[in-house]
């Protein structure tokens, strides 16, 4: 096997291939390496939708060699080991391979171990559910038809994950089904976020508060759930909001769902519900080979790497660029930022090669489509500066039917048909 690159990258995920293709499109004789293990590529955007009964998993799954662009090298092949030094990588398999220009881009990691019993609960727990791996969603699907009523829990973890707005798109579009159904005044629905607000963006804001008061959700912010307990069906969190709030929250849903306990630390509080339906949502970090590299901020708790955040060139390492999921801008991880962030990547790449100036520039873009119920949908679009960046002529800080086309529909094939080609 090949052993020497001008391009790696690592990663052929969305970032990875919409990267190498459009690479390509500009500069047909590049000599660029994918290196991924993945037998599969996936379209998780969808899972909320199949959690829904709207849209079939099947369709989120492709065959990687199907996507890999022509004219380059799929080194099928986990990374171990970063080496600068050498400017080289170190496989899973002990290949050793080295490069001109590396670009990371191998997604995110979601970190089970911080939330005990969670691993266990998803796949063997009937009550358990999380959109967040291939095989869940058809599983959530079924347990909100079964829901008769009860108390329902939806969390959100206190780092930052891959689209912000997933732990809270199933909950709307669950409390929806149950008002449907019919029984939604027999749900106590919770949603348990460690983050301090529903939504960062407050053009956005009021239509998810609204969406919320509808629902009749009881939000807890800055709450960190720590253990799904499987034996008595109750989820565990932290938080330091103060004893007179918790105990009213005792009285208004009652003690046999709610427990509080001290913690050694006097402003911690450890708050235990019972629950009848719960998603859980795993805490997110860099992948373990990357945050135990030279290339992750020192500074990001989670392992990041360290990138300028407008020309995602890493900030000490000036052959290599990074963008996605695992970059430490502070962006949403989505996939609409992914589209902004690569053809800044690229530029960059091309202008590093001819000993030019590095002048493109990543604004920061994002987008979050959130459905508010079936059949309406918040496109929250918006960059570095926290303000709306809206692209279409409508009111977008509100939901819409076309929005729910656009997230069902269209984007779907979108992806596979034009993003992954670098025709988008």
């Amino acid at each position: 096997m090949k052993k020497k690159f001008q391009i790696v990258i690592i990663g052929a995920g969305n970032a990875g291939i919409s990267v190498a293709v459009q690479l390509l499109r500009k500069n047909s004789g590049l000599d660029i390496a994918l290196v991924d293990p993945s037998e599969y590529h996936y379209y998780q955007p969808a899972y909320t939708l199949v959690a829904a009964g709207v849209f079939d998993i099947n369709k989120t799954k492709k065959f990687q060699k199907d996507y890999i662009p022509q004219n380059t090298t799929w080194i099928k092949d986990s990374v171990t080991e970063f080496k600068h030094d050498t400017n080289s990588i170190v496989c899973g398999s002990g290949n050793e391979i080295s490069y001109d220009i590396m670009i990371v881009a191998p997604g995110i990691q979601l970190d089970w171990s911080k939330i005990k019993g969670s691993k266990e609960a998803i796949f063997n727990n009937p009550k358990v559910t999380s959109n967040y791996l291939f095989e869940l969603p058809t599983k959530t699907w079924q347990m909100i038809q079964d829901f008769k009523g009860g108390v329902a829990v939806f969390t959100n973890p206190n780092t930052p994950i891959k689209c912000g707005g997933a732990p809270h798109k199933i909950m709307y579009l669950a409390v929806d089904y149950w008002r449907k159904k019919g029984i939604l005044d027999k749900c106590q629905v919770h949603y348990i976020s460690g983050a301090g607000v529903l939504f960062g963006i407050k053009e956005y804001l009021g239509a998810l508060e609204q969406t919320v008061a509808e629902g009749n959700i009881h939000t807890h912010f800055g709450s960190n759930v720590v253990e799904i307990n499987s034996s008595n069906n109750t989820v565990v969190y932290e938080t330091k909001a103060n004893k007179e709030v918790l105990e009213n929250e005792v009285k208004q849903f009652g003690g046999a769902c709610y427990g509080i306990t001290e913690q050694a630390d006097e402003q911690l509080k450890k708050v235990e519900i019972a629950f009848d339906f719960c998603h859980v949502v795993p805490p997110q970090s860099a992948p373990d080979f990357v945050k135990n590299s030279p290339l992750a901020d020192p500074n990001n708790p989670h392992g990041y790497v360290e990138v300028d955040m407008y020309t995602l060139q890493h900030s000490r390492f000036k052959n290599v660029f990074s963008l996605g999921d695992v970059i430490n801008a502070p962006c949403s991880k989505t996939g609409a930022a992914i589209r902004k962030q690569a053809p800044v990547v690229v530029d960059n790449i091309l202008s590093y090669l001819k000993n030019e100036a590095i002048v493109a520039k990543y604004s920061g873009y994002s987008a979050c489509p959130i459905p508010t119920k079936y059949g309406r949908l918040l496109l929250a679009e918006f960059d570095y500066t926290n303000k709306p960046a809206m692209s279409f002529p409508i009111n977008q800080t509100k939901p819409w039917w076309v929005m729910w086309i656009l997230k069902l529909k269209i984007l779907p094939w979108l992806y596979w048909n034009k993003i992954l080609k670098g025709t988008a």
